[in-house]
Parts: C-alpha cells; structure tokens; sequence
C-alpha cells in the first residue's frame, strides 16, 4: 500500500523554517556581480567595426571574425590562469580585499581598452582585465556564505538573472556611446574623440564600476568566518554559524587537496557548466558578428547603434523574465527538468542563423521577417539562460562542506573560463572560414554548434534527480 499512497509529486521538507535572506549584503554582492558582463559585454557591439578602423585585416570583412573572437578569448584565456588563485586567496586574506583587488583591475583595464589604437594594445587590456579579475568566483563563494539550505536556489537565482542586467547595460553603453562624434558632435568635437572613439563606453563602465567599488568599501561585510567582524557572525550569516561549521571553515585550504574533490557528484555538474558556457559564448558571441557581417557575406549589416539596441532588448527582456518566472518555474518543475529543457533550446535558437541567412539572401534586405526570427531568438535565448541558475545550484549543493565551497567554485569557474576563453576564438574563426571557403552554404559554425548541442543535452541527463542539501 506504501506505493499507492506515496504522493507522485513530493511533499516540501519542513524540517527548517525558510531564513530570510541579508538583503542588503546581497543587494550589495549582486551590484557589485554586475562587473564581470559590463566589462565583457560593452564591447561586442563595436568591436568587430574597431577592427576593421584599425586595419590589421587588409580590407578582408570575412578576417574580421579572427581578431574579434582572439580579443574575445583573451579575457577568459587571463582569468582561467589566475582564478583559481584568487579564489584561495580569498580563503587566507578574505573576500573583500579580492574584490577591492579585481574590480580596480577592470577600471583600469577599461579605460586601457579605450584609449588603445593598435591590436596590441587591445590585446594587453584584456589580457589585464582577465588577470585581475577573480571576482566572479568570490561572490558565488560569497553567496554561498550568505545563504544555508532554506534559501539557497532564491540566493543563487539572482546571479543569472545579474548577468542578464550586465547584457543590457553592457551592449547599451557600447552601442549608444560608440564614436559620440558622429552622433553628438556639439559635445565632442575635440581631437581627443577623433584619436579615441571608443574611449567615452569604456570610461562610463569604469566610472560605474569605480561607484560600485566605493559602494562595496563602505557597506559590504566580510564573509570569511576567520576575518569578519563578530556583529556580522550573528546578524548576517546563518550558514557558517554553529561551531562545526566555523572549524571547518577555518581549515586551511592549502593543506586539502583538489584531486580528492573530483568525485562524480562534483564532476558533473562542473562538466556541465563547462559545456553550458562554451556553447553560450559561442553564440553570444556570433550574435553581433552575424549581425554587423554585410549582407552579402549572409550577415544582417547592422551598425554599431542597431546592435547595441538588439542586444540590449535581449538582456533587458531575459533579465526581466527571470526575475519574475525563474524561481516560480523551478519550484514547478525542478531544477533538472528546468535545466534539460532549457539545454534543449540550443539547437532551434542557432537554427535561426543560417533560416536569417536564407531569408536575407532570398528577400535581398532585414524585413519583418527577420524581426520576426531575431523576436523567435529571443523566446529561445530568455530559456536557453535559465539553465545558469539551476547549474549554479548543483555546484554549490555538491560541496560537501563549505569548508570546501571556495574550491570547487574555483574549480567551476576555471572549466568555465577555459570554455569561454576556447568558445570565441573557436566560434569566430569558424564563422570567417565558413564565410570565406563557402563551407556548407557559409553555415558549417552553426551545423557543428547545433552537433554540439545535442551532445550536451545527453550530458545534462546525467546530473542527480534532486539537489542534494549541504546542510544535511
């Protein structure tokens, strides 16, 4: 009789009251976690016309998509070296003073990148940008301290929905504040603007995140048990609270060792968030390249301002939506139902590349049938991003201890920013080979990605039923 009484659908733990979460220290984590996609994101609405101003392909448009995506890669490339790094950094000198640390590194390396007229140039800010910023991974680490089991999917499920803001105002300001010349000339007539046209987006992001940093210097606690103030102990953390819990925490994590972390239960859900990132930066990226690629290479020819205006309603409209639905959605139908549908959007949201190309080459300009695809992609896009949230739960949930939990986002992190530093370089100079050699109808980029992407669905089908509780 057991199995015809059993509820299909599992009644909620009620052993634990849920604990509400420290507003504003989080308030203040998920401002400050805006950093890392401003910094990324503002420059994907230009970059590709910046290479062609700058000369190095030779008049070549197909060659573009080579620089662009090496300048791309080279951030991720800097930060899966150093991230690690960080992140036991902040084990032994605590959280802040990482952060102070990273977020000046990005102001500085913003205002480098817009003051930069050779490739070079260009490539040495990025490269800085990547070293100096571990903050990422410091705040999930963080996050995890200012959430316990009760609370901890809620916590987490504003990190995806932070980025979604940062890929608004990211490709905004760069789209917008690209060349003020043209657009503002009364303002800025001066040579300066001449010499720098992309130095105005750089120096608003920087002027951003330097407001953040002042913000986080003044009001932001510290998290590290062994370095915060004994007031933030019993009115901020709950999950780091009881004596068991402080004695781990206090364990060097120079004297554990990594190797014996890569259990499956760890593997996987990193693996997939590997998987997760390199797919999505292979088409974040492709996204303004296919949309400033001229039409008679199969792009749509947007300029600079269109781009950041397209890209700008995606973030807007994804961040929107998973602030309203995300949370809801996973308490419906789980996180590993969520994570699979959304893993599944992959292939009909690249689809809509070469159906675009077809249409532009078939109809000759962008009309409403292309608004009507790039509105379809970003129904695809708003799913496909609901997978960070969930991922995010089951790498946390799969630290046994937090003692640990620094380490494996380290970990997490790292497989990610490799994947991210590979998904660019790899995603670009596929498209230009496509383009330039004819490779199946200029589309093998999206035929692999779309091959790809069903491999991934099959590696998703692997993480655990349930989020498992650390607590427990």
């Amino acid at each position: 009789m057991a199995d015809e009484i059993t509820p299909l659908v599992p009644p909620k733990r009620s052993k634990k009251p849920k604990t509400p979460l420290p507003k504003l220290q989080i308030g203040i984590l998920v401002t400050l976690q805006l950093a890392e996609p401003i910094a990324s994101t503002s420059i994907f609405p230009y970059i590709n016309q910046l290479i062609r101003e700058l000369g190095i392909t030779g008049g070549d448009d197909a060659a573009v998509g080579y620089y662009a995506g090496l300048i791309e890669s080279l951030f991720f490339v800097a930060q899966a070296l150093t991230v690690l790094r960080w992140a036991r950094l902040s084990d032994r000198i605590g959280r802040k003073p990482v952060l102070v640390m990273g977020l000046s590194g990005i102001c500085i390396s913003m205002l480098c990148f817009g003051l930069s007229t050779t490739f070079w140039s260009l490539v040495a800010s990025r490269c800085l940008c990547g070293f100096l910023n571990g903050n990422v991974v410091v705040m999930k680490t963080m996050m995890g301290e200012l959430t316990d089991s009760t609370n901890m999917a809620q916590g987490l499920a504003l990190i995806p929905i932070v980025w979604c803001i940062g890929g608004f105002l990211g490709p905004l300001m760069g789209g917008t504040l690209a060349r003020p010349q043209d657009h503002w000339p009364a303002l800025f007539s001066g040579p300066f603007w001449r010499d720098y046209p992309y130095f105005l987006p750089c120096a608003v992001a920087a002027g951003l995140l330097f407001l953040a940093l002042v913000m986080m210097s003044l009001f932001l606690e510290e998290t590290l048990s062994t370095k915060r103030r004994p007031k933030f102990t019993s009115t901020t953390v709950s999950v780091s609270s009881s004596p068991d819990r402080e004695s781990l925490v206090q364990k060097p994590m120079a004297n554990m060792s990594l190797r014996s972390l890569l259990t499956p239960s760890v593997v996987i859900p990193i693996a997939n968030y590997a998987m997760l990132s390199l797919l999505d930066i292979s088409c974040k990226v492709l996204l303004p390249l296919f949309f400033s690629t001229p039409t008679y290479l199969g792009g749509l020819g947007f300029d600079p301002v269109a781009i950041g205006s397209w890209m700008a309603l995606f973030g807007i409209a994804d961040g929107v939506f998973q602030a309203l639905f995300f949370a809801r959605i996973v308490d419906w139908i789980g996180p590993k139902r969520l994570f699979c549908i959304s893993v599944s959007c992959y292939a009909p949201l690249v689809a809509m590349f070469p159906i675009m190309s077809w249409i532009i080459h078939v109809r000759g300009e962008a009309d409403h049938a292309i608004t009507f695809c790039l509105l379809f992609q970003l129904v695809t896009t708003v799913t496909w991003d609901m997978a960070y949230g969930t991922i995010f739960m089951f790498i946390t949930a799969s630290a046994p201890t937090n003692s640990v939990l620094g380490a494996i986002n380290g970990l997490g992190q790292t497989s990610a920013a490799v994947a991210r530093a590979i998904g660019p370089a790899v995603a670009t100079s596929l498209f230009a080979a496509s383009k330039e050699y004819n490779l199946l109808g200029g589309n093998a980029v999206f035929v692999i990605l779309i091959m790809l992407g069903g491999g991934f669905r099959w590696l998703a089908s692997q993480l655990p039923d349930e989020v498992q509780d650390r607590d427990e």
